[in-house]
């Protein structure tokens, strides 16, 4: 038995897998997320390990024989968070997550020194992590003073589980640190943001060996003695394992919190300047290229609270056909953005709103918005070069099939629904595990999901959503002069 631990924003996962790569058993738990000020979103790494100790002591509980049989442990989880130890190995301060964006100061002045772009392939955007510290030196200089090492979210629970301390390519990848094209750190880049080398963790492919399951653990959680763990991956990369894309023009669509649009590279091919992100792959020898939203079910989580609804009952009361797009547009900037726009600063919006705007179009605009921000990524991912004949949807959203039925008309591409299981994350981070502790190829363990169902673009409406679009991205110009 395998266990991929997935470390999302607001839970963690457990998915205990066989050796033949069925899903046989999960649990989870959930924590919160900080907001001291507008703009900052921060977690106490002591909540991850509480959450993984209540995931495993229920999966102890609820599948007792195949916990027995547990053999090793692969990670995934959010990236560019900034987990700060002192030299005895002590969290200084809570982490700062992702979609924190209270360095976009720090941000553009790295990204202003040619060399960011040019080494780790991407713009530093204001989540990533390399802007953090930044941050830190010139507004905790105390805290920055202590900082002996920093490590990623999944990589403080790797430490706490091993005692080691590593990173690996695709999440290191978002930091700002990593040189992406030779897959090891840039001792210019850790210069040039003002820390040091021995302040990063060592860093491995995400199918290696980082040690076996500390003592106490083992103790603590009743584990079976010698469990290893690897390395793991970023949250993305392991998505990408867990539905079987590593190979050119593979990939897929997440219509999770934030959304994202992933393609799959066989060679390194970066093109900052369309905020395109370009990442190691976590299998070795790969790479990635996504495009990334900020709001996607987010979006329509928000419009759900603000009209004291779920958002599963504003789905379900959508029509079960298609039939174009709505008159009101929503700009989908509630927390800023980032392909194509990398700008932080950027708000939200219903365009053409009348008496007749009622709840169901006002759910439907917002699934096209979401929709058309993740044509900005498409568009943006053509430009380096990079084609997706296809796309698998998983994510939240993928259970509306008026969403992805909307979402193919607007990138004119067909969408496959996997059959239901488990295609995530932690799946992913499971695969991983079978990869370096089996031995076994990557082929042979990365295989796609069977797909339910297919979502084809319809042709009667490519003119309609083309037009739709086309105003989608004068909105946003005509709108970010009045913000």
């Amino acid at each position: 038995m395998y266990l991929g631990l997935d470390l999302g924003t607001s839970g963690l996962r457990g998915l205990l897998v066989s050796d033949d790569g069925y899903a046989v058993g999960e649990a989870s738990a959930n924590y919160g997320v900080q907001h001291q000020q507008t703009g900052w979103s921060e977690q106490d790494p002591q909540d991850w390990i509480n959450a993984c100790q209540s995931v495993m002591d229920s999966l102890r509980a609820s599948y007792a024989n195949e916990y027995k049989r547990l053999r090793g442990i692969g990670i995934s989880g959010h990236m560019h968070g900034a987990v700060c130890l002192d030299e005895a190995g002590k969290v200084i301060r809570h982490c700062i997550l992702w979609n924190d964006t209270r360095a976009a100061k720090e941000a553009l002045e790295l990204d202003m020194q040619p060399k960011f772009r040019a080494l780790s392939g991407n713009i530093v955007f204001p989540g990533f992590t390399a802007p953090k510290l930044l941050w830190m030196a010139r507004h905790e200089p105390n805290n920055f003073a202590r900082v002996a090492k920093v490590l990623l979210p999944k990589d403080y629970l790797v430490y706490w589980l091993t005692g080691e301390l590593t990173s690996e390519m695709s999440d290191a990848a978002g930091t700002s640190w990593l040189d992406v094209g030779k897959r090891d750190w840039s001792r210019a880049l850790i210069d040039g943001s003002g820390m040091r080398p021995d302040q990063m963790p060592k860093v491995i492919e995400g199918s290696d060996i980082v040690g076996e399951v500390r003592g106490e653990i083992i103790a603590d959680l009743s584990l079976p003695a010698n469990i290893t763990v690897v390395a793991g991956a970023g949250d993305n990369a392991a998505a990408a394992c867990g539905i079987g894309a590593f190979r050119e023009g593979q990939g897929f669509v997440s219509l999770g919190t934030s959304g994202v649009l992933l393609a799959a590279k066989d060679n390194y091919a970066p093109e900052p300047a369309s905020a395109v992100h370009t990442f190691c792959h976590a299998v070795s020898g790969k790479w990635y290229q996504m495009g990334v939203i900020l709001s996607a079910t987010d979006s329509l989580n928000w419009l759900a609270e603000t009209m004291g609804k779920t958002a599963q009952d504003l789905a379900k009361n959508l029509p079960d056909r298609v039939a174009g797009p709505a008159d009101v547009r929503f700009l989908p900037y509630l927390s800023g953005e980032r392909t194509p726009h990398n700008d932080a600063v950027a708000r939200g919006a219903f365009i053409g709103l009348s008496k007749a705007s009622n709840a169901d179009i006002l759910c439907q605009s917002v699934m096209e918005g979401v929709g058309f921000a993740l044509r900005d990524c498409l568009e943006a991912l053509k430009s380096t070069g990079t084609e997706l004949p296809s796309v698998i949807a998983i994510g939240g959203g993928s259970s509306s099939h008026f969403w992805l039925q909307t979402l193919s008309n607007i990138l004119n591409i067909p969408l496959h629904l996997p059959v239901k299981g488990d295609f995530g994350a932690a799946l992913g981070a499971a695969r991983l595990a079978m990869l370096g502790i089996g031995g076994r190829p990557s082929a042979e363990v990365m295989v796609p999901p069977i797909i339910e169902r297919s979502f084809e673009p319809d042709p009667n409406y490519n003119a309609a959503y083309d037009t739709a679009y086309y105003k989608y991205t004068k909105s946003y110009i005509a709108l970010k002069e009045l913000m």
